[in-house]
């Protein structure tokens, strides 16, 4: 049962999960004849374990892919569902084949509206890639033909769905998961009566298919896309219309298949608005009551929209204490988070909010990231410690109220990115706030920074959003292009520090 606190891990299928495996083929496919014999499903992991693919929460299968090698030659011509499992439900797998072959993709009911048929069909084109297979081809069900068949004929029918004028579960997923129908094959599953017979035949193309090329299925993902979120502070009716808003730009940055999506500092502050007569203390405590609700909200929404988030920053209250914590909200369900290690004169004084004492990197499915809020990027000791720990990305959430407080943050992120070899994301907020004290003003152009060097753009800038407006900026960062620089580079900053004369500095923690 899906719950606040489901923690999902993509992995590779075990012969121990048939139990589980096929209790959901017979859960979702009762109109085919349910789950595929259990030697069916062993031999196929025997043969081909790599393309076989899970989604699990806690231990419990909720998600699955089957897949098998084929030759691209015969199996992209007319065919039957025998020739895939034949008669006597054995999988022609061909181990030397040169594509993909579709079995089934299912998902839990209790899970579905989270795309987790996404994240599998996506998960199957990383292993076409990585095995340098040139498409996959699937022969589709078009189940809701059943209720349109005296009206359209079959191609008619695919058409219509195609424009999106007619929604079949099945179909309408595969386009919207960038497959093309080649062809409509008859009698290919006689006896899928929704069909009435027939099924696509649908492909998806590997661009980067090469001749003669090895190829690693585990390959760390290297270029990554970054979403910032240039937040306009406006006001709010409550939790509800704060969380609509960022719901829009987390769905966004889906659309455009980011990997990261990165808000600014304190952008709830406008819950503080809610309540009138409040004097600074009262009402950041006032908003810090809002940040677990949010802080949950947001892992809902990586989940759904695959995209790791980070969550700006909230006021977070921990034995009368009160921190400024970013949460760093992972599309598998899990959740990290970064306390704020130095606090600003008007933190302390209007706020009273405390430091924290621990640096952290954290490893992701897109790279080994840290958080620097606001203040702490003019602290190059920070970044350097997560140096140490390898990390890739720094990701800035900031508040500034004008130019000057947002040209400290814009440099000093700069030479962090120089410093350390890395990538830095910067992310502030824009608008004003009348209704609430000290946070009423707003000053911001988001950016995202490289290392400067002939691997990257002239001016060490990937991309930088419009000065004060709301918008959404995108970067593609290339994680290989760090090792390049870090061994060939024009200058190598961190081969180059003299440890004898400053030593080490202490390590973060890393997660």
């Amino acid at each position: 049962m899906r719950t606040p606190n489901t923690r999902l891990t993509l992995r590779v299928i075990d012969k121990k999960d048939y139990p589980q495996l096929a209790e959901l083929m017979n859960l979702v496919f009762p109109d085919v004849g349910g789950a595929w014999p259990r030697m069916t499903i062993l031999d196929l992991i025997h043969q081909y374990p790599d393309g076989q693919i899970c989604i699990e929460d806690d231990g419990q299968l909720v998600g699955a892919a089957l897949t098998i090698k084929v030759d691209y030659s015969r199996m992209s011509l007319p065919h039957v569902y025998t020739d895939i499992v034949n008669e006597h439900n054995v999988i022609q797998h061909q181990r030397n084949g040169d594509a993909l072959y579709g079995l089934d993709v299912f998902v839990h009911p209790d899970y579905r509206g989270l795309r987790l048929g996404r994240r599998l069909y996506e998960a199957r084109k990383e292993i076409c890639r990585s095995d340098n297979l040139k498409a996959i081809l699937a022969g589709g069900r078009i189940p809701k033909y059943k209720d349109y068949a005296d009206q359209y004929s079959v191609l008619e029918y695919i058409e219509k769905v195609n424009r999106k004028e007619i929604h079949d579960h099945i179909l309408s997923f595969q386009l919207a998961n960038e497959f093309d129908v080649k062809r409509v094959m008859r009698h290919y599953l006689p006896e899928d009566s929704s069909s009435r017979g027939y099924a696509t035949l649908l492909e998806w193309d590997n661009i980067f298919y090469e001749e003669d090329v090895t190829s690693i299925h585990d390959a760390d993902k290297t270029l990554i896309r970054i979403s910032i979120v240039q937040w306009q502070m406006r006001a709010v009716n409550d939790v509800k219309d704060l969380m609509e808003q960022a719901e829009f730009f987390v769905r966004s940055s889906c659309s455009y298949k980011a990997d990261f999506a990165l808000f600014p500092e304190f952008f709830n502050a406008p819950l503080m608005g809610l309540k009138d007569g409040q004097r600074p203390v009262e009402a950041i405590r006032f908003l810090a009551s809002f940040s677990e609700q949010i802080k949950l909200r947001f892992s809902e929404l990586a989940v759904s929209y695959n995209i790791n988030i980070i969550a700006g920053s909230m006021p977070v209250e921990e034995d009368g204490e009160l921190y400024n914590v970013s949460y760093l909200l992972h599309r598998d369900g899990s959740i990290d988070e970064q306390k704020k290690i130095h606090i600003t004169p008007h933190e302390q004084r209007d706020w009273v909010i405390t430091g924290g004492h621990q640096v952290q990197v954290f490893n992701t499915d897109a790279g080994r990231v840290g958080i620097l809020i606001c203040y702490d990027s003019e602290f190059p000791e920070l970044a350097r410690m997560m140096a140490e720990e390898d990390v890739q990305i720094l990701f800035v959430p900031f508040w500034t109220d004008t130019k000057n407080g947002y040209q400290r943050v814009r440099l000093c992120s700069q030479a962090r990115a120089i410093e350390n070899e890395c990538y830095v994301a910067i992310g502030g907020s824009v608008g004003n706030l009348p209704r609430v004290d000290n946070v009423d003003i707003q000053y911001a152009q988001s950016a995202v920074f490289s290392p400067s060097d002939i691997y990257f753009p002239h001016d060490a800038t990937i991309a930088e959003a419009s000065p004060n407006t709301e918008m959404i900026i995108f970067a593609d960062v290339d994680l290989d292009k760090l090792k390049q620089l870090n061994t060939e580079g024009s200058v190598t900053n961190l081969r180059h520090r003299r440890l004898d004369l400053y030593g080490n500095f202490t390590s973060p923690s890393t997660k």
